[in-house]
C-alpha cells in the first residue's frame, strides 16, 4: 500500500531495504515509502553491486552515498537482504542494532554462491533462514529470528532454492516486525525476542 503524502504524522519506525529480490509479502515490488507492521518501508536496489562496481577504491564514496540517503530519509532500521557487500565499521556502528541481515542457514558448513547445491549433494534433511543484527564480523551478529524446513532427497535443487527463498522471506519479515514493534532486546551479543 502506498502512503499517502497527506498520511498522519505518527512516530514510527523507518526501515530502508537496500536491496531485497527476496520481494517480500510486506515490500513487494514497491519502490518508495510503504505502511506494514506499524513501519514505513522504503525499497531502493541503487546499490546493487552484480557488476562488482564497488570497489576498494571507491567503497568509502558508495558508503557516503548510502549514509546520506538514510540520513535524508531519517531511516531507523536498515535491512540487507542479498546486498553482496561487507560494510565498513564506520557504517555497521551508525547503525548498529539497527541493521539486519538475511541468509540460508547452511553457514558455515557450505559458504559461497551455490550453497543449495552443495547442501544437496550431502544430503542434508533441512534447511533453514537466520536473519541477525549486522556487525563488523562477516554473518555473526545477535541471531534475531531462525526457522527451518524438512526435506528429503526427493528435493531437486530448485526444490531447495524456492523453498530456502520462501522461507528466508518469513524470518526476515518476521525479524522486521519484531524490531519495530520494540520486541528485541540486544545483551551482550545475543538477543532476547519477545513473541
Amino acid at each position: 500500500m502506498n502512503v499517502p503524502e497527506n498520511e498522519p504524522k505518527e512516530p514510527r519506525s523507518v526501515t530502508l531495504l537496500l536491496h531485497c529480490p527476496l520481494r517480500l509479502g510486506l515490500a513487494a515490488g514497491l519502490t518508495q515509502f510503504i505502511y506494514t507492521h506499524g513501519g514505513r518501508i522504503l525499497y531502493h536496489e541503487q546499490y546493487v553491486d552484480t557488476d562488482g562496481s564497488i570497489t576498494k577504491e571507491n567503497k568509502s564514496e558508495v558508503e557516503d552515498e548510502q549514509m546520506a540517503l538514510l540520513q535524508s530519509h531519517r531511516i531507523d532500521v536498515v535491512v540487507l537482504a542479498r546486498y553482496m557487500q561487507i560494510l565498513t565499521g564506520r557504517f555497521v556502528e551508525a547503525y548498529l542494532s539497527r541493521m539486519i541481515n538475511i541468509h540460508h542457514a547452511f553457514l558455515p558448513a557450505f559458504p559461497g554462491a551455490r550453497p543449495y547445491y552443495s547442501a544437496r549433494e550431502r544430503g542434508v534433511k533441512m534447511i533453514g533462514a537466520t536473519s541477525h543484527y549486522v556487525t563488523e564480523t562477516l554473518d555473526a551478529g545477535p541471531i534475531i529470528e531462525q526457522d527451518v524446513l524438512h526435506v528429503t532427497h526427493r528435493h531437486s535443487v530448485q526444490d531447495l532454492i524456492r523453498s530456502g527463498r520462501d522461507l528466508e522471506k518469513v524470518v526476515l519479515s518476521r525479524a522486521i516486525r519484531s524490531h519495530i514493534e520494540w520486541k528485541i532486546i540486544v545483551h551482550k551479543g545475543r538477543t532476547v525476542v519477545f513473541h
